[in-house]
């Protein structure tokens, strides 16, 4: 008797991001991030590398000092430094703001690590929704 076993997990687990549609008007919210963690060091790297590439070389990123934990200055992200900054800025808690000089800014909502499927799927439909 033989028994099956259990197909291999992926070794990077699929980023949970959704943007949304590009227009010529700037928008509040750009899309949503669900990272599986609040540990920036682990988490950031996947996320800028599923970024499109008309976005061009994301070179800052700034998250909330009072949701995320301390992080260092700056990080190597596929070999380009990326600055990070931390804001207390109260009135933006769940968001990362992106900065790809002469390309662009975007923030994008950030969805709690811990929220269920349940929860995060509107959250994050919302965010990438073309209504603006």
């Amino acid at each position: 008797m033989t028994t099956a076993l259990p197909p291999p997990l992926p070794s990077h687990p699929v980023l949970r991001l959704r943007l949304a549609p590009r227009s010529g008007m700037p928008r509040p919210i750009d899309g949503a991030w669900w990272p599986r963690s609040y540990d920036l060091l682990a988490e950031l790297p996947s996320l800028l590398s599923g970024l499109p590439r008309t976005w061009g070389q994301v070179t800052s990123v700034t998250v909330n000092g009072a949701t995320w934990p301390a992080a260092p200055g700056r990080m190597l992200v596929s070999n380009q430094v990326v600055r990070l900054h931390r804001a207390l800025a109260a009135s933006a808690p769940h968001t990362v703001v992106l900065l790809a000089p002469g390309r662009g800014r975007w923030d994008l909502l950030v969805v709690p690590p811990d929220t269920t499927e349940e929860a995060a799927e509107p959250l994050m439909a919302a965010a990438a929704s073309d209504q603006e």
